[in-house]
């Protein structure tokens, strides 16, 4: 793979945000820069843009927790409820409620969706061997 090297000027809290990260890794600015900017560059413009920030932040997190958000999903009962609303949508019987609801447990699938993708994306930057499914099993 070929590198691009560049020259970034970025705020002191950002900076500071980044040394500290990397002195808790034990790794170069440079390298967890880079890793971050790898990380979020391919979801950046598909996701909503309150979700940008906390996708990006995810570069900074340890790998339990990265691991733990690979496995993240909706409770049952919205998983459940997602289920029944489409139900109904497909028999063209939801009221403006209904399909408001429906929308939102819609965008909040999607959401877990991006979240669970970043995590596999930083995980696989990692190290880590990611293509055994079932260990993205959600735990409940």
């Amino acid at each position: 793979m070929t590198v691009q090297a560049i020259t970034l000027t970025v705020p002191e809290q950002v900076y500071e945000q980044i040394r500290r990260a990397a002195e808790k890794a034990h790794r170069p600015v440079n390298e967890v820069l880079a890793e971050a900017v790898a990380a979020v560059a391919p979801v950046m413009d598909t996701a909503p843009e309150r979700l940008r920030s906390a996708l990006a932040h995810m570069a900074y997190l340890n790998d339990a927790a990265l691991w733990q958000a690979a496995r993240a999903t909706m409770t049952a009962a919205q998983r459940e409820r997602l289920a029944d609303l489409h139900d109904q949508q497909q028999r063209g019987t939801l009221t403006p409620e209904e399909q408001a609801e429906e929308q939102a447990l819609l965008a909040l699938y999607r959401e877990t969706l991006l979240v669970r993708a970043q995590a596999a994306v930083l995980l696989k930057q990692r190290g880590y061997n990611v293509s055994d499914l079932d260990q993205f099993t959600p735990l409940e």
